[in-house]
């Protein structure tokens, strides 16, 4: 019964610090300038609980000024990000799927 106290000390825990972590929202193009992001040049800012990407530092002041505005087109960014990638999972299937049939022929 020791070892069910102990896992259910650690589960809790660990809940905790999820709820404290920001999540990074995973951005590639600077939702204030519309710029793709530089790696070496990129700066974070978190806002209620998202670590958003932004091309400069000078773009997070803009982004201060009004957060929804800029939200909206990260989230629009994401959502065709996530398409394309699902476009090109479906066209390598496919492709793969055809390449594997014609070894059984």
């Amino acid at each position: 019964m020791g070892g069910s106290k102990f896992a259910q000390a650690k589960g809790e825990s660990e809940e905790e610090e999820i709820k404290t972590e920001a999540v990074e929202v995973g951005n590639k193009i600077c939702p204030v300038s519309g710029e793709r992001i530089d790696e070496k040049f990129k700066a974070t800012y978190e806002y209620e609980g998202k670590i958003y990407n932004f091309c400069c530092p000078a773009c997070i002041e803009e982004f201060k000024k009004d957060p929804q505005k800029y939200i909206q087109k990260v989230e629009e960014e994401l959502k065709a990000q996530s398409q394309e990638e699902t476009k090109e999972k479906i066209e390598q299937s496919s492709t793969m799927h055809e390449g594997h049939g014609q070894m059984h022929h």
